[in-house]
């Protein structure tokens, strides 16, 4: 199966998590790694989330930098990498951040099991890609992506996305920036959460690269084919 080649790029505290027990976005790293994640952005054809990460954040996913977008016009792509929604029930509000602002191709991935009335509202903001039945299946969505066109796609989580990837063999890297706080709480969200894998299943990673930025460190991992799977 064809797909695009896929990344996660996420910050988390010294603890593994990723915000609040309230699912609350704290800010975990600095200046220096957000114009990098900025970067990244920019250099991907598509980025994509989940609903429970627009629900809770109402993030826009646009590129920040205005030389990046200039970059990415002069090159005749849009201002913004196109963003993506996986949204099992059509939860989407008509009115998020990422409908409203900046230019660029908006896709909701939702399942078959999706209220019609719902995703017809969607549709008027995006195109829609279903893949599954009642979720998500994230194989067949990846290759649907890869088919318009997406050759690098960005994962900004959260949690459940990030599983759902990763445990359907679907992410080449992982690239994780870990913060000098502890957050703690057994309900908050860490970099996967889902079923979670048993001994015998565990994914393993490779290190491809380690620095210290700001006052944490950037990890860069190779996610390994991993025979059992």
């Amino acid at each position: 199966m064809e797909r695009p080649f896929v990344f996660i790029n996420s910050a988390m505290s010294a603890d593994g998590k990723m915000s609040t027990k309230e699912r609350k976005q704290v800010r975990i790293s600095g200046q220096v790694d957000f114009e990098r994640m900025d970067e990244l952005r920019a250099g991907s054809d598509a980025v994509m989330v989940g609903i429970g990460t627009v629900l809770a954040d109402d993030p826009s996913l646009t590129v920040k930098s205005s030389e990046l977008r200039e970059e990415r016009t002069k090159a005749g792509k849009d201002e913004n990498p196109a963003r993506i929604i996986v949204d099992s029930k059509a939860r989407t509000p008509v009115d998020a951040d990422i409908f409203q602002k900046g230019k660029g191709e908006r896709i909701v991935i939702v399942s078959e099991s999706a209220p019609t009335d719902k995703v017809d509202l969607l549709k008027e903001q995006a195109t829609i890609i279903v893949a599954g039945k009642e979720e998500v299946n994230l194989i067949k969505a990846t290759s649907e992506l890869k088919s318009l066109g997406i050759d690098r796609l960005m994962i900004e989580g959260g949690a459940t996305l990030n599983w759902g990837m990763i445990s359907s063999g679907l992410v080449d890297e992982i690239y994780t920036f870990v913060g000098n706080l502890i957050i703690g709480g057994m309900t908050a969200p860490t970099l996967t959460d889902g079923e979670g894998f048993t001994e015998e299943e565990i994914q393993k990673l490779k290190l491809i690269d380690s620095e210290r930025m700001e006052e944490g460190v950037l990890l860069k991992w190779k996610v390994l084919a991993n025979p059992d799977k």
